[in-house]
């Protein structure tokens, strides 16, 4: 049997820079997340039955995976979408000094 990941990586995305940076920092002040990258770029999507293009920001949130229910309550709670992106992918490798500094920082 696979053993579940300790990390990972949690992508999401806002409509606006200020937004994402608004919930970056209030993810690292609840030890949700011991870092997020804010990333721009332009997002190509079909939404409601229409192709839509907007400029959005991404949010990767470096975390340990047993946060993840809290984290997505969080997001779903902040969030401007109607329906947000909240994806977790498993960090099957990291260095040790990295991986101990975020089990840190996400701990009480």
């Amino acid at each position: 049997m696979a053993k579940r990941p300790e990390l990972i990586l949690v992508l999401t995305t806002f409509p606006g820079s200020e937004q994402a940076w608004e919930a970056a920092s209030l993810l690292l002040e609840k030890k949700l997340a011991a870092c997020c990258t804010l990333l721009e770029g332009t997002s190509i999507y079909i939404w409601q039955g229409k192709k839509c293009q907007d400029r959005e920001v991404v949010l990767l949130i470096k975390t340990r995976a047993e946060l993840y229910p809290q984290l997505e309550k969080k997001i779903k709670e902040i969030h401007p979408y109607e329906v947000p992106e909240i994806i977790a992918l498993p960090v099957l490798l990291a260095s040790p000094a990295y991986s101990n500094w975020i089990k840190d920082v996400t701990s009480d």
